[in-house]
């Protein structure tokens, strides 16, 4: 196995190991710990803390599905878009970005499985400074998907590919 497929198999791996985590915490968090309905809260952290909430919708509760066709919808939208990652995820060569797909992936998988078989995500993670809440409730798969991204942004903007004659040596 050539070192470029080594490391797509290995970014497979991150991203299954995204998606369980990410069921398995949000299993933990309703079955273990009882957060059944909105609003359900348990407290962790003078800063964190599990609140169960059910979101509708995608990236930051927009495009709310309020139909059963939606639903269905959102759930081929965001499919289509893991197909997309895991396309550009197994043509990337670099550890780096193909990370930063994994993540993605990862964390798409976990968001579809949950829409597909309750209609909403839920999401559960809370951080808050008092009362102040610099971001929406939230849940591994999210941060996984925004992780990913920044990383991508990040490389895009600040990393620099060498050229061909470059990187060889002389």
């Amino acid at each position: 196995m050539s070192a470029a497929n080594k490391l797509r198999a290995l970014g497979l791996a991150i991203a299954a190991v995204i998606y369980f985590a990410d069921q398995w915490l949000k299993r933990f968090v309703v079955d273990d710990l009882g957060l059944t309905a909105i609003g359900d809260h348990y407290p962790l952290l003078p800063f964190f803390d599990f609140t169960r909430t059910n979101n509708y919708g995608v990236s930051l509760g927009m495009f709310e599905a309020t139909s059963m066709e939606m639903r269905w919808v959102l759930v081929a939208v965001t499919g289509l878009i893991a197909c997309v990652v895991l396309y550009l995820m197994l043509r990337e060569r670099r550890l780096g970005d193909i990370a930063a797909y994994a993540l993605i992936l990862g964390g798409a998988l976990g968001n579809i499985r949950d829409r597909s078989a309750y209609g909403y995500v839920i999401d559960f993670a809370d951080f808050h400074i008092g009362e102040f809440r610099p971001f929406l409730i939230f849940n591994v798969a999210d941060a996984a998907i925004s992780i990913g991204v920044v990383i991508i942004l990040a490389r895009a903007l600040f990393m620099r590919e060498k050229p061909d004659d470059e990187q060889s040596p002389a």
